[in-house]
């Protein structure tokens, strides 16, 4: 019996955490030209928070942050996109570095299924 509640409360502490991550990342988009140090104070939460609960961020929301410096990323503010050789390469204009991530033409895709 105290198991079962335990998971039911770990399943709902999981989903507020998402939720929240979600809100957080929101915000950091909102006050990115108003209060960029916010910004990166949101992203820090929202991580901190994923880690606590053991909550991944989704794709989307991972390649809007910087690996090495966790910065908020607005293309053609503070970073830059480029495709290249199907990879998409970000290079992140606060710290310098370079994430690459591969991607795949719809073609390519087709074919790997059939």
């Amino acid at each position: 019996m105290a198991q079962n509640r335990r998971k039911k409360n770990k399943d709902l502490s999981k989903k507020i955490a998402e939720e929240r991550i979600v809100i957080l990342l929101e915000l950091a988009e909102q006050n990115f030209k108003t209060h960029p140090e916010r910004t990166k104070r949101y992203v820090e939460l929202a991580r901190l928070i994923g880690m606590r609960y053991r909550v991944r961020l989704t794709r989307p929301q991972k390649r809007r942050i910087c690996k090495h410096c966790y910065g908020w990323l607005v293309p053609g503010n503070n970073c830059r996109i480029r495709l290249k050789d199907s990879i998409v390469q970000t290079t992140c204009f606060e710290c310098g570095k370079i994430s690459r991530y591969p991607y795949y033409e719809k073609n390519e895709v087709e074919k790997e299924n059939v």
